[in-house]
């Protein structure tokens, strides 16, 4: 229709010449009613939040626009503008980490100014820790398929017992079922008048945001809260309302035109590609419901008296955070991921979970006996007494573990025979060091430099880094610090350092591929960190190296600047992420004064399996015995020259891994300073010798879950 009308205006001659030359453009966009574009002030900024623009940051966003009286509107990727200050519009773009966002302010308004502080804020994060990509999962591309987790399940191997779903919260729990299926809501499609039906939303409206402001003033979790604020933004959305008034005016009921409306929102939501920002519909869906159960007098599920499993379809933040986490002894949905709110919400409350186990839990008797495993996502109905006692057993001894291990985590982590292996840890932030060293730590075995870089809106400089790293080095107090150079590129691009669209980021520009191509970058970061050494123990380590060359170009760079910052206590090193420098190990070992291997990376790019795809994720186990060869194998040439070998990706940490990784002779294990006291006090209990014998077995296990059995 509006190709029919540009083509009727533009042979109809008299109303050609009646435009306006400087403005034709703008005039023929109204005339056929085609999307305008304001010529307005515009910023752009390139969106660094690694769960893209869902709804906590969206919620931050939109209270700073509301400020300002101008407009303010925003596209994503030079796509359509849409308010910036309507919640559920900013969620339906879908804006992903790495996407520009182009913001526009109203002219010869208060907006204009406002634009410098709403792009400090998108740079700031926008009320969330800015942290790399590695740290979470891996954003997928537009051109991503949308997964349907009620078709695709995931792959058992042969042998595999029992029933599995998304493991979302951790811990054991036991229960009878309390099985809540979807509520129907009964109402008439047509309304009595448009006065009316408005007035019935509206008591609606107020009650839910009175209930939503009792569970914020209520709870003690910082999660929930945001959560829930960003439920009563939705609320007071004008756009939201003013489509619901439309349905209105169309004679549609309150309850009608309300549940339309959310339901044309929360499947757009759904169907973004990217997987992360899919599963806010859940919130979407969670607050409509409780506004047309307002509507209907629809009451709430009465919660039994005894505790008890909840199993749902899907669970919104809103019902878990109003159930009595004394009851709730676990939850079990049909559908969902680890990363949705209700799983966030569920951690927060300490309640175990799985999710995302498909819609036979719904058929589940109620009162039947349900055991649920958060740690693994594996649950049972009707488990059998031992399994039970097991539970029971389990969780206590958890529970007595830690209070022993945190009672003793300044103590060295030496086997039953003597070994001593050192315990790191893994930070991103230079803040963190002190509860580190607090919880144990002998080093920091992994320093994230990118969140340093991260943090600032441009790219720090010389002084800045330098102020940064003497933060960690003061704290470790003469212990040694093993720092990552900058670790960006590809899936984790900087705000200020633009790069073009990869293909697949994975196998693109990251790491010391983009730093050896902006040496300037790594220069000034290299002489940052040597000047803050002031010859306290430092060791440097080059990421993503996966041939001589890159090794070879960076340490050039780094001889350089030595000559002018001389530094006496410093080692320089590689990371093993890519399976190419472990089988280039024995070469490197001549070359580097230790190795550091990235067990993530290594397991992704080895097992060619995204850690992040929710069906896949959890096949991507570093215990595989691929990754042990490669592991042994760096190993064996790092000893053989005299050189020294840490892990410090995920499984370091792993109870299952600690006694093959050290009979494989791994010399370090850096991990997250919470799991300190635990892997100390295992260690403790371990013989050096019983663990070589299990490290090379576990050489000749056909499978992962071989070696777990193998260790078990």
């Amino acid at each position: 229709q509006r190709f029919q009308r540009l083509m009727d205006i533009l042979f109809d001659t008299e109303q050609v010449h009646t435009l306006n030359q400087e403005q034709d453009s703008h005039q023929l966009a109204q005339l056929i009613g085609a999307e305008l574009i304001p010529d307005w002030p515009s910023r752009r900024i390139v969106l660094a939040n690694a769960h893209g623009l869902h709804a906590r940051p969206a919620t931050h966003l939109v209270n700073m626009t509301k400020k300002f009286a101008g407009d303010i509107l925003v596209a994503v990727d030079e796509g359509a503008y849409v308010s910036a200050k309507s919640l559920t519009k900013l969620l339906a773009m879908g804006c992903r980490r790495g996407q520009t966002l182009t913001f526009i302010a109203q002219p010869d308004t208060d907006a204009v100014a406002g634009l410098e502080q709403i792009i400090d804020a998108v740079q700031q994060g926008l009320g969330e820790e800015v942290e790399a990509v590695d740290l979470v999962s891996h954003q997928h591309s537009s051109s991503d398929p949308v997964v349907n987790t009620l078709e695709l399940m995931p792959f058992e191997s042969h042998g595999d017992t029992g029933s599995c779903g998304i493991a979302a919260s951790t811990g054991l729990a036991f229960g009878p079922a309390h099985v809540v299926k979807p509520r129907e809501f009964s109402y008439e499609r047509r309304g009595q008048s448009f006065k009316a039906e408005n007035e019935k939303l509206e008591i609606a409206l107020h009650q839910v945001k009175n209930s939503l402001r009792q569970f914020i003033a209520h709870t003690e979790s910082t999660a929930i809260k945001q959560i829930f604020m960003a439920h009563l933004e939705m609320l007071d959305d004008p756009d939201l309302l003013q489509s619901v008034q439309r349905g209105l005016k169309q004679g549609l009921s309150a309850a009608a035109a309300w549940h339309d409306h959310i339901e044309v929102a929360a499947t757009a939501q759904a169907a973004l590609s990217d997987r992360l920002l899919a599963e806010r519909a859940a919130d979407l869906r969670d607050i409509g419901e409780r506004v047309l159960a307002a509507l209907c007098g629809v009451a709430d599920v009465t919660e039994p008296e005894q505790p008890y499993i909840l199993i749902m379809h899907d669970v919104g933040p809103s019902d878990v955070a109003r159930l009595n986490k004394d009851r709730v002894a676990g939850i079990l949905t049909a559908v969902g991921g680890a990363s949705a709110h209700s799983a966030i919400v569920a951690r927060a409350l300490a309640i175990p979970a799985v999710v995302g186990a498909g819609v036979a839990v719904l058929n589940i008797e109620n009162h039947a006996t349900v055991l649920i495993n958060g740690d693994t996502g594996e649950y049972v109905v009707s488990p059998e007494q031992s399994q039970i006692d097991h539970a029971i057993a389990e969780g206590q001894r958890q529970r007595e573990l830690r209070e022993q291990a945190e009672q003793h985590c300044l103590e060295p982590a030496i086997t039953l025979d003597q070994h001593q292996v050192e315990i790191a840890a893994n930070i991103g932030k230079v803040g963190a060091t002190i509860q580190a060293v607090a919880d144990g730590a002998e080093a920091i075995g992994l320093l994230r430099t990118e969140l340093v870089f991260m943090s600032h809106s441009s790219a720090p400089d010389e002084a800045t880094q330098e102020a940064d790293y003497r933060v960690v080095l003061d704290a470790l107090a003469g212990r040694p610090l093993v720092v990552r150079t900058l670790d960006v590129g590809g899936d984790k691009p900087l705000p200020y350092l633009p790069i073009e669209k990869e293909e697949n980021p994975f196998l693109g520009l990251r790491g010391i591929r983009l730093t050896l191509r902006k040496p300037e970058l790594l220069r000034q970061q290299l002489v940052a960190l040597l000047k803050a050494a002031d010859n306290r123990p430092l060791r440097i380590m080059f990421p993503m190296i996966g041939r001589v060359e890159e090794w070879r170009a960076a340490k050039a760079i780094l001889d350089e600047v030595r000559i002018q910052h001389p530094c006496e206590n410093l080692q320089v090193g590689i990371m093993i992420e890519v399976p190419a420098a472990a089988l280039l190990a024995p070469i490197l070992a001549q070359e580097v004064d230790f190795f550091s291997i990235g067990t993530n990376d290594l397991t992704q790019y080895t097992l060619a399996i995204d850690r992040g795809h929710p069906l896949l994720s959890a096949e991507a186990d570093g215990l595989h015995p691929s990754i042990l060869l490669l592991i042994d194998q760096t190993v064996r040439a790092a000893h053989q020259h005299g050189k020294w070998v840490g892990i410090c990706g995920e499984l370091a940490a792993d109870p299952k891994a600690v006694p093959v990784l050290i009979g494989l002779g791994v010399d370090e294990l850096s991990m997250s300073s919470t799991s300190i006291p635990l892997v100390k006090a295992q260690i403790r209990g371990l013989n050096y010798i019983n663990c070589q014998q299990v490290a090379q077995q576990a050489l000749s296990c056909d499978s992962a879950s071989a070696v777990r059995a193998l260790v078990e």
